[in-house]
C-alpha cells in the first residue's frame, strides 16, 4: 500500500514541497495529492504589478507537474480532521473526503482587515489574484486626479503605492503608515525610499492609525479625513482560519506550532508550512509570512518527511535572512541587507540594478516552484513502512 501524502495549498511553500517530495520518493511507494483551489500558480509576489494593469505569464499546475506523479486535485479544503486523518473538499462535483498518512499543511494566508470599521466593505486586497484584479478593475475605471490612498507601510505597501503611481502618473496616490516611512529599513534605505516616493509624486501620511474607511474617505483616529476614490488595505496578513478549527495546537493567530522540521508538535503526522506555521528563527523570532520564510520551510519539511519514510538522517539547517527585496515600480528597487534574524544592516542596493536584482528573485522563486529537482536525487530513497507507521504512531516534543 502506498502512503498518502496531501498537499493542501499551492502558493510558494505547498507547490514547492509536492514537487520536491515526488522528486526524493518512489512513485510507486507514495501517492502525492496536491489541493488547491485554482488550477494554476499564482505569484502572489506580483500582486501589485497585476493590480496596476500588467499581465502576468500563466503557470497552470497541469503543465507543472506533468510527469512527476504529482496528483492535482482543483478543489476548495472546507476542512481538516487531523484526528480521523481527513481532509474535506468541495469541486464542481461535490464534497469529498480524502484520507491521509501524511499531511501538508500550507493554506497560507490571506489579508487582514484588522478590524477597522468598513475596511472589508470599502477596501480593496491585493493579498489574492481576485483580489488584485478587483483592484484593477476599479483603478482602470479611475478619472485623472482621483486619490488612491494605500493604508499600511510594510513591503506590501511600499510595492503597491510605487508600482499604482508608476503606472498612473494621473492619479494622486498616497500611503498611509503607522509609523515613519520605511521605519524598518537603514538610513540610507530610507533615504532612497524618500527619494522615490518624491519622484512619483506620492503623498506620505506619517504617524496615523486609520481608525475607518468609507467610499471616499479615509477616516484618522485623531478625525482627520483623507479623501480616498480607492482605498488599497496593505496593513498586515491573516492566516487561513482551518488550522484554528481543528485539534492542531495553534497560536493565537492560528498559526500551528512546529518544531524545528515543520512537524506539528500535537500531531507527527501533519507539517505546517510557509505563512501557516508558526517557526522560530534565529535570536528565536517568530519568521514573518513572506515568500522568503516559506520556501525555506517546504524544504525543511519535505527533508524531513522524506528522512522519516526512508530511515534517513534528519536536517536541523536553521533557517535564516539576507536582505529585504523591494520593488518600487519597474525602473526603481531597493535591496535592503539585513542580519539573520531580519534586522536592518547599513548596506543597501538601490536604482536600476536593485529592480533587476528584484525582478530575478521573483523569477527565481517561481522557477524554483516550477522546477523542484535541482540538485535532489532522482527518487532514490524507498520507504520503509515499518518505520513510517511507527513514526505515524509516536508523538514527539518540539
Amino acid at each position: 500500500m502506498q502512503h498518502r501524502i496531501i498537499v493542501i495549498g499551492a502558493g510558494y511553500a505547498g507547490a514547492s514541497a509536492a514537487g520536491r517530495l515526488a522528486r526524493l520518493l518512489r512513485r510507486e511507494e507514495v501517492a502525492i495529492t496536491l489541493v488547491n483551489a485554482e488550477p494554476d500558480f499564482v505569484e502572489r509576489v506580483r500582486m501589485h504589478q497585476l493590480a496596476a494593469g500588467q499581465g502576468l505569464k500563466p503557470r497552470p499546475f497541469s503543465e507543472m507537474f506533468a510527469g512527476t506523479g504529482v496528483e492535482l486535485r482543483v478543489a476548495k479544503v472546507t476542512g481538516v480532521d487531523v484526528d480521523g486523518k481527513t481532509v474535506a473538499v468541495v469541486d464542481a462535483n461535490g464534497t469529498e473526503e480524502l484520507a491521509y498518512d501524511t499531511l501538508v499543511y500550507a493554506l497560507g494566508s490571506g489579508w487582514n482587515a484588522q478590524g477597522v470599521p468598513g475596511s472589508a466593505e470599502h477596501a480593496y486586497e491585493i493579498a489574492s489574484r481576485p483580489g488584485a484584479l478587483r483592484l484593477r478593475e476599479r483603478l482602470a475605471g479611475l478619472d485623472a486626479g482621483q486619490t488612491v490612498v494605500v493604508v499600511g507601510g510594510g513591503l506590501t505597501g511600499l510595492e503597491a503605492a510605487t508600482e499604482i503611481a508608476e503606472a498612473r502618473p494621473d492619479l494622486d496616490v498616497a500611503l498611509a503608515v503607522r509609523g515613519e516611512l520605511g521605519d524598518q529599513l537603514s538610513p540610507k534605505g530610507r533615504e532612497h525610499l524618500r527619494k522615490v516616493f518624491d519622484k512619483l509624486a506620492i503623498t506620505v501620511h506619517e504617524h496615523i492609525a486609520v481608525a475607518g474607511v468609507g467610499a471616499e474617505r479615509v477616516t484618522t483616529a485623531d478625525g482627520k479625513a483623507i479623501p480616498a476614490a480607492v482605498t488599497v488595505w496593505t496593513a498586515g496578513f491573516a492566516v487561513h482560519p482551518i488550522a484554528k478549527l481543528t485539534t492542531l495546537e495553534v497560536t493565537g493567530t492560528g498559526q500551528i506550532v512546529v518544531d524545528r522540521t515543520m512537524r506539528s508538535v500535537s500531531h507527527p503526522d501533519v507539517y505546517a508550512i510557509g505563512d501557516a506555521a508558526m517557526v522560530m528563527g534565529p535570536g528565536d523570532k517568530p519568521l514573518r509570512m513572506s515568500c522568503a520564510s516559506g520556501i525555506p520551510t517546504a524544504w525543511q519539511a519535505v527533508g524531513a518527511i522524506a528522512a522519516r519514510l526512508t530511515g534517513g538522517k534528519l536536517s536541523n539547517a536553521p533557517i535564516r535572512y539576507f536582505n529585504q527585496c523591494i520593488s518600487l515600480g519597474r525602473k526603481e528597487g531597493l535591496i535592503q541587507y539585513v542580519t539573520a534574524d531580519d534586522r536592518a544592516v547599513q548596506a543597501v542596493l538601490t536604482g536600476r540594478l536593485a529592480a533587476v536584482y528584484k525582478e530575478l528573485i521573483c523569477k527565481s522563486a517561481a522557477w524554483s516552484v516550477a522546477n523542484p529537482l535541482l540538485g535532489l536525487p532522482a527518487r532514490r530513497r524507498r520507504v520503509t513502512r515499518e518505520r513510517a507507521a511507527a513514526d505515524s504512531a509516536v508523538r514527539t516534543p518540539a
